[in-house]
């Protein structure tokens, strides 16, 4: 059997009169896991090996109830993929994923130890969880999400975020937006924490993190070499994804979800101890492919994560056969009209971050607002949600269903689970009303309802997840209720809400209106222009996304060089030669006929 083993050392201090060595770690041995941790106080280096699937006596179940329909139901075939989504399969699927992760907890050492267990987990379906962030949070916060999107990303960039809670009552161990990666509002989660069992809190982790990878609960069709998964609706301590766990993450990707997995994070913001062999590019590395059975990559040296001899790069969207690609050549194209390109910038072999449109800029031929990298359109949300054909309902089905304070027509909920009316001024801020929808075909894991109101059709639906998971049927932010507004938090608001307080932007005079202002405030100009602020001739992009041209001036100026200046050159020094050539012979012919004159 292949053993293998994910640990790290940690140095304790507090409540030892001496440092002590201890070590946590998760043993793979086949089908079978097993958890390893130090017994406590215990004097002798003592240490505890038991199997994670026994390592619960209390039957826990995750709070997201049923499916969101932002990831499809378990099925080998999803007709609503185009054809140019498939073949994107071969290209976007083999490429690794890094999830930049922050833990929130009270405990330094747990939240290191969960993160090392976690990453072992998911390496297995080529995701690296890189920790970039530990947070100590003394007080608890009423929602978690806000608190992440306020407070905790400012401070620290990172991808997902997860806090660990006491035991909730009702055995339910954590909950988690589906599919929302890469979000700044709803890219979190929570976990149950209990007894210091790091192992089985880091499956509980591993679980809820899935859900915000677009992975659904697993049904019957769905294994792992027999066993259960980490999927399951009830917590088994399995360390296993399944196909369907796959599956589901690989129809988040072909979507265009999950754009911020692409990047590595900086070596300088990842919260471990260095290790050669882990496949992640950590200080001290020029390199980082795995193991040397693992490592397929001919430019990086898998023994001494040192590159190979003559190469320059082995890793990144910008290196190109161990070299790193030159300023401006493309390596993450925009995915919709708020999303920007980014470029390589000649020094570096990685893509710069994913930058978008500031929030709050109008699109969609200034009908809409883009808000977190995408036109919020409701013919876009009605797409998402039900089917290609779906677009958004008459204003009137908005205006009636969702004063009814019902499943499929309010303003949200309170914390006792009682529905909100909306008013009639938020009404097009509640549940998202559309038409064109096939009803017998309802999306996976939801409700649907479909009225006609004054000759129009309404169709809505209703996802039960609990009152800390947002319903995917309800209007996004940054939906345009009304002219000059947008919804936020349930209100329609003055669209000026959309716009950073802290951003300092604006296309016309910031960028001398030849270029957009992106999410950190800057400009990206149009090609022809240069940043910062588009006022000079220049290859295009931002300070942050790259040039967007090739810089060819060596090119051109070399051609021009080897291909005018040097023929030219040649060409005087044949002339210069044949001059001299010449006057020589003439004077040796003249001198002998001199001579004979005499």
């Amino acid at each position: 059997p292949v053993f293998q083993s994910e640990g790290l050392k940690c140095l304790l201090t507090r409540k030892f009169s001496s440092p002590l060595i201890v070590t946590w770690g998760v043993i793979l041995l086949g089908n079978q896991s097993y958890g390893l941790e130090p017994v406590k106080h215990s004097t002798n280096n003592e240490h505890l090996l038991y199997r994670l699937e026994h390592s619960q006596s209390e039957p826990f179940v995750c709070g997201v109830t049923n499916e969101t329909s932002r990831t499809e139901s378990h099925s080998s075939f999803d007709p609503s993929l185009s054809m140019t989504a498939l073949l994107r399969r071969k290209r976007n699927l083999p490429q690794t994923r890094y999830v930049e992760l922050v833990l929130v907890h009270d405990v330094i050492y747990l939240l290191c130890m969960v993160s090392v267990f976690v990453s072992s987990y998911y390496k297995r379906l080529n995701i690296r969880v890189v920790l970039v962030g530990l947070e100590i949070l003394r007080k608890p916060t009423p929602s978690f999400v806000k608190w992440r999107q306020t407070v905790l990303l400012p401070r620290i960039r990172h991808d997902d975020a997860h806090g660990l809670a006491g035991a909730y009552s009702g055995g339910i161990l954590g909950m988690a937006f589906v599919g929302t990666v890469c979000s700044m509002s709803t890219a979190g989660g929570i976990n149950v924490y209990s007894d210091d069992n790091l192992g089985y809190v880091s499956t509980v982790v591993a679980h809820e993190m899935g859900h915000n990878l677009g992975m659904n609960h697993d049904n019957g069709r769905c294994s792992c070499n027999g066993g259960s998964c980490i999927m399951a609706a009830s917590a088994t301590g399995s360390t296993l994804f399944s196909d369907c766990s796959a599956s589901d993450f690989e129809r988040l990707v072909l979507r265009g979800g999950g754009v911020c997995l692409l990047n590595q994070p900086s070596q300088s913001n990842i919260v471990s101890v260095a290790k050669c062999g882990n496949g992640m590019l950590e200080e001290g590395e020029d390199c980082d492919c795995g193991t040397p059975q693992e490592c397929t990559n001919k430019c990086c040296d898998a023994a001494t994560c040192k590159l190979t001899w003559g190469s320059a790069c082995a890793q990144g969207a910008c290196c190109k056969d161990c070299k790193i690609s030159v300023s401006g050549t493309p390596c993450r194209g925009s995915v919709n009209s708020c999303d920007l390109p980014e470029y390589c910038n000649g020094s570096t072999s990685f893509c710069p971050s994913d930058f978008y449109i500031m929030d709050g800029l109008l699109c969609e031929n200034d009908a809409a607002y883009c808000y977190e990298g995408r036109c919020q359109t409701y013919d876009y949300q009605c797409k998402h949600l039900f089917e290609t054909g779906a677009s958004k309902a008459a204003d009137i089905c908005f205006q009636t269903a969702n004063l009814k304070g019902d499943a499929f027509g309010n303003c949200g909920m309170t914390s006792s689970g009682i529905y909100v009316k909306c008013s009639l001024a938020n009404a097009m801020c509640g549940k998202v009303q559309c038409t064109n929808v096939n009803t017998n075909n309802p999306p996976p894991g939801g409700s649907v309802s479909n009225q006609i109101i004054d000759g129009s059709s309404c169709v809505n639906a209703d996802f039960n997840l609990g009152s800390d998971v947002l319903d995917p049927a309800y209007v996004n932010q940054g939906s345009p209720c009304t002219k000059g507004k947008a919804c936020l938090d349930f209100q329609c608001v003055n669209a000026s809400a959309l716009l950073s307080v802290d951003l300092h932007c604006d296309a016309n005079n910031t960028c001398n209106s030849r270029g957009v202002c992106n999410n950190q405030g800057h400009c990206h100009c149009n090609d022809g222009w240069g940043p910062p602020n588009c006022a000079k001739s220049g290859r295009g992009g931002s300070v942050d996304s790259g040039p967007a041209q090739i810089d060819y001036s060596l090119r051109d100026g070399l051609l021009i060089f080897f291909l005018l200046v040097v023929p030219i050159l040649v060409l005087l020094v044949l002339v210069l030669l044949y001059v001299f050539r010449r006057d020589t012979l003439e004077r040796c012919l003249k001198g002998p006929r001199s001579r004979r004159s005499r």
